[in-house]
């Protein structure tokens, strides 16, 4: 698995348990929306995907239980994601009674800071429902003070014990990224400040396509790192009351994997 290893243990029968609470770089942008041509193949994944997956009907909602470690959503995370990429999805807590019981509050277990991408909604990609994920999205999971506060605003008010920086394969404000850093063209209005803010972390040490997949997952190792050193967020990390999490989808397969 090279430097990059399963998010989470293998899912048990517990976290199945439900819970409340006009040069190149401007078309990579402008042209195809943030999004991108590059494939790669299968990797190591959040679990371990049955050799056939036929669909399942969704269980009767009798127990939830929000986890409450890192651990614990790292594995809900896992069993969420190995739902979605076997077709098994169970699209938990739509139910009347759940947004019922969520207009007095929420309890979301993880928050999810990943890119604006269409074909990546965190929601659908771990078979969560509502109440379970705040969800935090930016170009390239590109962080700005709006940004770092919605994430500082979940971990410190709502006790969230995880954050997960979910980048993925073919990401199309990398590969602006790139193309911008290669021509020296400057990208329209706020866009400049996107590419801006990936350009440190592209990988020069690789070529084309290469180059674009690698610094994918740069990106995101060092947005996980900037956020593990912001000193409220450390804190609790230090505790054991948190973990900040880089993981990347893989459009191909739908998998998602840690990146270390």
């Amino acid at each position: 698995m090279n430097a990059d290893r399963s998010v989470g243990a293998e899912p048990t029968a517990s976290a199945h348990k439900r819970f409340p609470h006009t040069s190149p770089a401007r078309r990579a942008l402008l042209r195809f929306g943030l999004t991108g041509a590059a494939a790669l193949g299968a990797t190591a994944a959040l679990g371990t995907a049955p050799a056939s997956a036929t669909p399942t009907p969704t269980p009767t909602l009798t127990s939830r239980r929000r986890p409450e470690t890192p651990d614990e959503a790292l594995r809900e995370l896992a069993a969420g994601n190995l739902r979605w990429r076997t077709f098994r999805e169970r699209h938990p807590d739509e139910s009347p009674a759940v947004r019922q019981s969520l207009t007095s509050g929420q309890h979301p277990f993880a928050v999810v800071l990943g890119c604006i991408d269409s074909r990546v909604p965190p929601e659908l990609v771990f078979d969560q429902g509502l109440g379970d994920l705040m969800t935090v999205r930016s170009a390239g999971e590109v962080l700005d003070e709006a940004v770092l506060g919605s994430v500082a605003y979940g971990v410190l008010e709502l006790d969230i014990p995880l954050v997960l920086v979910l980048g993925h394969q073919s990401c199309g404000a990398v590969k602006a990224a790139v193309e911008a850093d290669e021509s020296g063209e400057r990208l329209p209005a706020h866009i400049q400040y996107i590419a801006d803010q990936i350009a440190p972390n592209i990988d020069h040490t690789k070529e084309g396509d290469a180059r674009v997949d690698s610094t994918i997952d740069v990106n995101v190792r060092a947005v996980r790192a900037r956020l593990a050193a912001e000193p409220d967020l450390a804190a609790k990390v230090a505790s054991g009351r948190l973990a900040i999490v880089g993981a990347r989808y893989d459009l191909t397969n739908q998998r998602v994997r840690r990146l270390t």
